[in-house]
């Protein structure tokens, strides 16, 4: 079995306003300054890791779920199109969680590729490799230089009722260790807004698009 990791912890931009007592917020933007960045959509998913022989949650000993079992197929269907030690991270969505989707592209949406050597393919690597692949990645909602107001107005702009938030990551690639200081998200306020955890609850299959 090739190694495994867990995603790191996701620092919140100064503004986000889901923060909670236990999470983390990246309070010197300095590093950010003249970079290009790109920013996607935040989905109310499962952070998944897929790797040539399995998959995990964000939970390394996840176990069993019924919301698990398509991203399992898609495991199977293009692990070993994998090179040896790569792994490919993305957002399950089978189960509606908080937020019910209607018209996803898939169930499951990637947003980064790690290599043998741990560190996070570039943004147009993984392009590449989704389209190669045939997977989804979510909505850009902006790319380019770095521009705090423009990303504060963005968080102004979001439906709260139909997104989670935003995720701003560099560009170029970047070592796992560097993480933190080239991902971050902003996310709404009370991000989960059900009273039952939906590991707990019913599972309801969220929308596909019609093919086109």
């Amino acid at each position: 079995m090739e190694s495994r990791y867990k995603y790191p912890r996701t620092p919140h931009l100064p503004w986000s306003c889901g923060v909670g007592e236990d999470d983390l917020t990246v309070w010197d933007l300095s590093v950010w300054e003249g970079r290009e960045v790109v920013v996607t959509e935040k989905m109310d998913g499962e952070n998944t890791t897929l790797y040539r022989d399995g998959i995990h949650a964000r939970s390394l000993s996840s176990g069993h779920h019924p919301s698990r079992s398509w991203v399992k197929q898609l495991q199977q269907q293009i692990g070993y199109l994998l090179p040896e030690g790569w792994r490919l991270c993305g957002e399950n969505l089978f189960a509606c969680h908080s937020i019910f989707y209607e018209e996803l592209p898939s169930y499951f949406l990637l947003f980064s590729i790690w290599d043998h050597d741990n560190c996070s393919l570039s943004w147009d690597e993984t392009l590449e490799w989704a389209a190669m692949l045939g997977l989804s990645t979510p909505k850009e909602l902006y790319r380019g230089i770095w521009n705090e107001k423009a990303l504060r107005r963005l968080a102004l702009a979001v439906d709260t009722q139909r997104s989670e938030g935003y995720v701003v990551r560099r560009t170029i690639g970047f070592t796992h260790e560097s993480f933190g200081d080239f991902v971050a998200k902003w996310v709404r306020s009370h991000h989960v807004q059900t009273d039952v955890h939906w590991m707990h609850a019913e599972v309801v299959p969220n929308g596909l698009a019609q093919p086109k």
